[in-house]
């Protein structure tokens, strides 16, 4: 988190050897960092966009192809970048593929992401792709009416238990998580005394949140 409270998202990359078997653990690894990075909505687009890129190393290139995976930001897109060291051509778009998963490829990546493109390089070969996000800056929380309610609720609570804390234009990153978590149990407090049962409100919350209402 930087000073604001808002996300640090620095460039991370991971070399890997390119195998079939590598796949699954590549998703796994995007879906466990991109919810570090806020980006939740975003997971289940880049993770096919990296299946795909993958999947065409493996095809085109060979299995064992030493590869990478980077992620990074480019203003408020998602940017996925696979290198591997073939440099004579360039992987073509092929519309009109059938349904099979296996025949889509870079159909499928132009399909999901908002942009996509190659560069070649002396001794190597990029493939990359960028997402959209909701975004309000590359270091930025997502804009939202409720994360817009959520943070004045965060807020008046900060300001009610800390008013030192509260003085400045935000509060300060432990400050406001603490005013969340306060906020969180002051509701389940409210759900109890009017006789809601408070994990079936939770859950409810729950799917809620994981469907992006």
């Amino acid at each position: 988190m930087n000073e604001d409270g808002c996300m640090k998202r620095r460039p991370w990359e991971l070399p890997f050897l390119a195998e079939a078997r590598e796949v699954a653990a590549l998703r796994r690894i995007m879906r466990l960092h991109l919810k570090l990075w806020g980006l939740s909505r975003q997971v289940e687009a880049a993770r096919l966009c990296v299946s795909e890129l993958v999947t065409n190393v493996i095809r085109h290139v060979g299995a064992g192809t030493p590869t990478s995976l980077r992620l990074s930001m480019n203003g408020t897109y998602l940017r996925i970048e696979v290198r591997d060291p073939e440099c004579r051509a360039l992987p073509t778009l092929i519309t009109g593929v059938d349904d099979a998963e296996s025949g889509r490829g870079l159909a499928l990546v132009s399909g999901i992401a908002d942009r996509w493109g190659v560069m070649l390089g002396d001794d190597h070969k990029v493939a990359w792709c960028e997402i959209a996000t909701d975004l309000t800056s590359p270091q930025g929380h997502i804009s939202s009416m409720a994360v817009t309610r959520a943070e004045g609720m965060i807020s008046l609570c900060g300001a009610v238990a800390s008013p030192r804390a509260a003085t400045g234009s935000r509060l300060a990153t432990a400050v406001a998580k603490d005013a969340a978590i306060d906020v969180i149990v002051d509701l389940m407090h409210w759900m109890d005394a009017h006789g809601y049962d408070v994990d079936d409100v939770l859950d409810v919350a729950r799917v809620r949140f994981d469907a992006g209402l």
